[in-house]
């Protein structure tokens, strides 16, 4: 049977273009896999811990030699690596914020890179590979090449090699200038959002075909 993992990690609730991304794109996965099944974890709403000095050595030493300190994180490490173990399909809300990701996303990501879990420690071969990581952003601004701040969004390029030991590829679709209707000075950019958004939805909306009843 085929699994879902759905992330979610903006802090803006139903205001959320990021939320609203991935909720599509669980929409469709259902569509097209009604026997499918989902996990869903929110970051915004239900932070991890950040990585600290408990977790990395914990991370470090085996599990018959940790303190119950120790023995309570590699139980989180196990827990999400096995979440995306079990998923064929993740789906990873990831809005931009101060031009990098949320720092949810990035005690996620850090909760991932776990020798022996997610890769392996003597051949650094990622053990998470082989399943469809679809990456949702979603960016106030503009920053593609060209533009005033182009280079300056530190997720989209950090994201691929956050993850890169794990052997996870993420594909990344994005929305921005979704402040353009709410910032009065980006008032004439809001036909190049409604524009980056419909070619969003239109990217969600190919990744599966629904299967025929």
């Amino acid at each position: 049977m085929t699994h879902l993992l759905h992330i979610d990690s903006s802090i803006t609730g139903e205001n959320s273009t990021s939320r609203r991304l991935t909720a599509r794109a669980a929409a469709a996965w259902r569509a097209a896999h009604p026997e499918g099944t989902v996990t869903y974890r929110d970051l915004g709403a239900d932070p991890l811990p950040h990585f600290d000095a408990v977790g990395n050595v914990a991370r470090l030493t085996p599990p018959d030699q940790h303190t119950p300190e120790q023995a309570e994180r590699w139980r989180l490490f196990t827990e999400l690596v096995g979440e995306v173990k079990s998923a064929d399909t993740i789906l990873l809300g990831l809005p931009l914020y101060n031009f990098g990701p949320p720092s949810t996303v990035k005690a996620w990501v850090d909760h991932l890179i776990v020798p022996g879990l997610s890769f392996d420690p003597q051949t650094k071969q990622g053990l998470l590979g082989g399943r469809d990581f679809i990456v949702l952003a979603s960016r106030g601004g503009g920053y593609g090449e060209g533009t005033p701040r182009a280079g300056w969004d530190h997720a989209e390029s950090w994201i691929p090699h956050g993850v890169a030991l794990t052997g996870l590829e993420p594909r990344v679709v994005i929305a921005e200038l979704t402040m353009a209707k709410v910032n009065p000075a980006m008032a004439d950019l809001i036909p190049l959002a409604d524009a980056s958004q419909a070619e969003a939805e239109r990217a969600i909306d190919a990744l599966w075909t629904p299967v025929a009843a």
